[in-house]
């Protein structure tokens, strides 16, 4: 497959991203749009392996292990970025929102 488009990862990200806080300010729960959005990238990567691969089956491991690297450095960034660069969050935002987690490893 040739890739004939001059858009770069990041600017589709971008499209990806102003959907999601679309369907936050509706939903009113980032936590639940943060949700379906793991699962819509979940989805769409099985679809993604499933048409990369001779046979999957056998595959399924070294995907999994392959797309679980790549989601776990890019979140890492993101990170950090966020750590560097708090995000201003409106309090009426903060008021709603009550699907924020304390993460616990």
């Amino acid at each position: 497959m040739t890739d004939t488009s001059n858009t770069t990862i990041f600017e589709l990200a971008d499209q990806f991203i102003a959907l999601a806080n679309q369907l936050s300010q509706q939903e009113g729960d980032v936590g639940k749009v943060g949700t379906a959005l793991r699962f819509a990238a979940a989805r769409f990567n099985a679809f993604e392996a499933a048409i990369k691969s001779a046979d999957l089956g056998a595959e399924k491991d070294n995907a999994l292990e392959w797309f679980s690297a790549e989601y776990r450095e890019m979140l890492s960034d993101n990170l950090d970025d966020h750590i560097a660069n708090p995000p201003v969050v409106q309090e009426e935002t903060a008021a709603v929102d009550d699907s924020v987690q304390i993460f616990k490893g």
